[in-house]
């Protein structure tokens, strides 16, 4: 298996999947596209794997890399590749699959559970998510849900959570694959998305249980089972 990731910032990274992927003697290769790295062509991955990152999915006059990035995340899924996207990376799937994405009413940040929604609950993704885990959210825009995709999850504070579109695309707005120590990095790059909010759970909580964390990792095992096979 070929895993090849786009990153967009130096602190979102395949975090907990990395050692996933390695454990299962997948090769892993990158376009850091922060420092400018170019993307491959669709022959060169099996699994694309499009990392979050704080901008928005529309800001292409800011980033030159995000046209030719989304139009590499469309040549993907129509040569049939797998293809994940967590936070942004779900976004610009939706935006790809030509779904708006736009400002969710408050910002969710931190740990919140989420829910199958009726389709999920009998999606082999969806179904992984019947206890309704808290999941570690942090986004401030929200993707809709595209024609032709199914909507898996939701969460009180933002209802679209994750979509499936076909068997070879996954979109979550959560971070599953987020350790400790990357969540802490998250929090000193992005400090005035902690500012109060209804979704919005402070550093020291969010950071402080190990054992959510695990969970996760657990869990993000669980998920890319059923999405790879």
């Amino acid at each position: 298996m070929r895993i090849h990731y786009l990153s967009h910032v130096p602190f979102e990274q395949l975090g907990a999947m990395d050692a996933w992927f390695r454990e299962r003697d997948a090769t892993i290769s990158q376009s850091l596209l922060f420092q400018g790295d170019p993307l491959p062509d669709t022959g060169e991955f099996d699994v694309l794997v499009v990392m979050g990152g704080p901008m928005g999915a529309d800001d292409d006059d800011s980033h030159a890399w995000m046209t030719p990035e989304k139009a590499l995340i469309r040549d993907s899924i129509a040569a049939g590749k797998k293809v994940l996207g967590i936070c942004l990376g779900a976004q610009l799937i939706a935006r790809v699959l030509g779904a708006p994405v736009t400002a969710n009413p408050d910002r969710e940040i931190g740990w919140f559970p989420v829910y199958p929604t009726s389709a999920g609950k009998s999606d082999s993704i969806g179904k992984l998510f019947a206890g309704a885990p808290p999941v570690l959210h942090w986004h401030g825009d929200t993707f809709a849900i595209a024609d032709g995709a199914v909507h898996l999850l939701e969460s009180k504070g933002c209802p679209n959570q994750a979509f499936r579109y076909g068997d070879n695309v996954l979109g979550l707005q959560f971070h599953l694959e987020l350790q400790a120590d990357n969540a802490a990095a998250l929090c000193d790059a992005c400090p005035e998305d902690l500012a109060d909010g209804p979704w919005v759970e402070p550093r020291d909580s969010m950071l402080a249980d190990e054992q959510r964390f695990e969970d996760a990792r657990q869990l993000l095992g669980r998920v890319l089972s059923a999405f790879l096979r």
